[in-house]
């Protein structure tokens, strides 16, 4: 279900409104990042970013059991872009949560009390500001600097290490420090030195930067490193990866550690002692923000003990014991001039409103998201007034609103400025690409092209999808690569793209003897398409883009099922919802009713289901290996809990469980090894005690894990 209730507060939605809201934010900030991160060419700001976000945080706290694995809660970043060298991190670079106003604070600092057992008043936090910059890991052995890599995806990198040389800030060797230490922070640009930059651009005639941020990045990631010598970058050091020794015991130690180093830390970094304190100095940050001489967008909180920061662990992408605290949204007016409708992998028909130039937070923005036909119309998908019912119309004077460095969107109109004889706009019946009917399903607000593959727009997304960086991750085949292999009819279905060789490699049709291609890089797209014949189960189906499967859940079903065939026999089953392996893919922690109907149905449809199987023979499927967990007694088993845990948060049980190798279940089946119940566990003990399943309480599950 992807339904747009985006207009509509929190607190007022509904399972139904918040599961779409949900779908919604996760398809806006997954290409937010891949625009802010991969292009270095961000659509909307950094406010826009952050609110979304926040909004998707909310929804997910007040609903936890519809948390998508696609949220963009499970995402950092995006894939490395072509032309690096890649760098795989020894430890993960995460991004952070989101924090809005005083009362997320709050919340941040409370829920970290609740889920530790102790009182907010004997937590300690840092406080700094958040650069606006891009993220770099600096990995240094025996105190030399081996390599410098950008974030990435979070897991692996691009290799900017030449580039990283030349940034002053960045010293070559270091000395009394342990044998490996990854120093992690940002790059960025002053805003004197971005001006002057700027300018020299200008006086030559080439590229004008949008913001300081985007100069950093785009002059880091430069092919050639003289190019980036030639730019005035500068780094703050505020993290570390891998650690052969420990820096110091506290997060501010391990700060002054690193300025003692020699590196860059920003010195309005302070201890904070609970949220009042952290709010205070948020407040102080922002007002000197004008003055500081370089963008910021919030402060980032950290918990100080770092024994206390190992206790709380991670999220899949997100450290439970830092946030960031995001500085307010910025608005701006101007003319919308035309609404576009573009059709995405799924059928979604998306209204973009294409505006009159404007500058929004130092970003020029010419395009803004309309959501779907109810936003546009002045109301929401349950017929509730936005806007106080003042729908949208070409030609009207529109406020537009950015909340982080993402897609902007349409707050406002303006009436009284509203041309004489305007019309209201009809959204399309039909697909604009294909001409086939767009439907709108009850309950949904988005309209769908019926077309599916016959829709060029939706099999390019298709493929596209598949071939990006978290998926299939080919080489040289990019959407560009993609768009004009599909106009020329060379790839009409993803098995196509691994047919590219032997259809295209010789005869007459030769790759090479297309423009923009020579021998060598043919045949290092042929190459590439072949390394990845051989390609692991979350990656596969992820790349398949089915509806609600993003690569968290992808990743969750792999290890579940293990292997391919495993996989399609248990979905093939689950077509039956009344059998056991409907009952086992709900088990799945984190999948529910319309994710697992998704899944089922596409493998069901005769069509879909051919073009996966040709795709499949073309490729060797990777089973998925067990976790290294030697010694565990609790691996490859199922646990479930239920009732009230006193020694630990549930959260904390079923992230300990995991890392032990379980799998942690909603609910108890057949294939349930053990029910953890606690004080209050009812129908859950029941059917374990009528299943004969092994039931342990608290102290028992401690025990077995060794932790009592």
């Amino acid at each position: 279900m992807s339904q747009d209730f985006h207009d509509t507060p929190v607190e007022a939605l509904d399972e139904t409104g918040a599961r779409a809201e949900l779908e919604r934010l996760a398809g806006l900030l997954g290409a937010a990042n891949a625009a802010y991160h991969q292009k270095d060419a961000p659509e909307i700001s950094d406010a826009e970013y952050d609110a979304l976000k926040a909004r998707n945080a909310a929804i997910e706290a007040r609903f936890p059991e519809l948390r998508r694995e696609d949220s963009p809660s499970e995402q950092v970043g995006a894939a490395p872009a072509e032309g690096f060298g890649k760098i795989q991190h020894r430890v993960r670079m995460m991004s952070l949560s989101n924090a809005f106003d005083d009362e997320d604070v709050t919340d941040f600092v409370d829920g970290i009390a609740r889920y530790l057992g102790m009182s907010a008043g004997d937590l300690a936090f840092t406080a700094e500001p958040k650069i606006d910059g891009l993220s770099l890991s600096l990995r240094y052995e025996k105190g030399k600097l081996i390599y410098a890599a950008t974030r990435g995806d979070g897991a692996e990198g691009e290799d900017v290490t030449a580039n990283a040389r030349t940034i002053k800030d960045i010293p070559q060797s270091l000395t009394d420090v342990p044998d490996v230490l990854e120093v992690r922070g940002e790059v960025y640009m002053s805003h004197e030195d971005f001006e002057a930059l700027n300018a020299r651009h200008q006086e030559r005639g080439g590229k004008v930067f949008a913001n300081p941020r985007n100069a950093a990045a785009g002059s880091l990631r430069q092919l050639d490193a003289k190019i980036t010598e030639a730019r005035p970058l500068r780094f703050f050091a505020y993290a570390w990866g891998e650690l052969s020794a420990p820096l110091a015991d506290t997060q501010m130690g391990a700060i002054e550690r690193l300025a003692y180093l020699g590196f860059q830390t920003n010195p309005l970094t302070a201890i904070c002692n609970g949220p009042d304190d952290m709010i205070a100095h948020y407040r102080m940050i922002e007002q000197k923000r004008a003055t500081l001489g370089y963008d910021i967008d919030g402060v980032v909180y950290k918990v100080n003990a770092l024994a206390l920061q190992e206790r709380l662990g991670f999220r899949s992408t997100t450290p439970r014991w830092a946030i960031a605290h995001k500085f307010p949204a910025e608005l701006a007016w101007t003319r919308l001039e035309a609404i576009d409708i573009q059709v995405g992998r799924t059928g979604a028909l998306s209204p973009v409103a294409r505006l009159t130039p404007v500058t929004v937070g130092g970003v020029v923005v010419s395009n803004a998201t309309l959501h779907n036909e109810d936003y546009i119309e002045g109301r929401d998908n349950a017929g509730n007034l936005i806007r106080e019912g003042r729908d949208i119309r070409v030609g009207d004077w529109v406020q537009v609103y950015r909340a982080g460095d993402v897609i902007p969107k349409i707050a406002d109109v303006d009436l009284n400025k509203r041309p004489e004889g305007s019309e209201k706009y009809d959204f399309p019946t039909v697909c604009p690409e294909c001409g086939s009917e767009s439907i709108r399903e009850e309950g949904d607000s988005v309209r769908r092209c019926s077309g599916g593959m016959i829709c060029p727009a939706q099999a390019v997304e298709k493929l596209k999808h598949l071939v990006s960086r978290a998926a299939f991750d080919i080489d040289g085949m990019g959407a560009k690569q993609v768009e004009q292999f599909y106009k020329d009819e060379w790839i009409k279905e993803p098995a196509d793209i691994f047919k590219l060789r032997e259809r295209y490699g010789s005869g007459m049709q030769q790759l090479k003897n297309r423009e923009g291609w020579g021998d060598k890089s043919a045949k290092k797209l042929f190459d590439a398409i072949d390394e990845r014949r051989k390609i692991g189960l979350d990656r596969v189906l992820f790349g398949l883009g089915i509806r609600h499967v993003g690569e968290q859940v992808s990743r969750l079903l792999a290890r579940h099922y293990g292997s391919w065939n495993a996989l399609t026999t248990a979905l093939d089953a689950a077509h039956d919802e009344s059998s056991e392996a409907w009952a086992d893919l709900l088990s799945v922690d984190g999948v529910g009713t319309v994710l697992a109907r998704s899944i089922v149905t596409a493998f069901a449809q005769e069509a879909e289901r051919a073009s996966i199987d040709r795709l499949i023979a073309e490729l060797e499927v990777q089973d998925v290996a067990a976790p290294s967990t030697d010694g565990s007694p609790v691996a490859g088993k199922t646990v479930v809990f239920t009732g009230t845990l006193e020694k630990m948060t549930r959260a904390e049980a079923k992230a300990r469980a995991e890392a032990l190798g379980a799998k942690v279940s909603g609910s108890v089946s057949a294939k349930t090894d053990i029910l953890v119940a606690g004080p209050g566990a009812g129908s859950k003990a029941k059917k374990a005690a009528e299943l004969g399943i092994e039931t342990l309480d608290e102290d028992g599950w401690l025990e077995m894990i060794g932790q009592a």
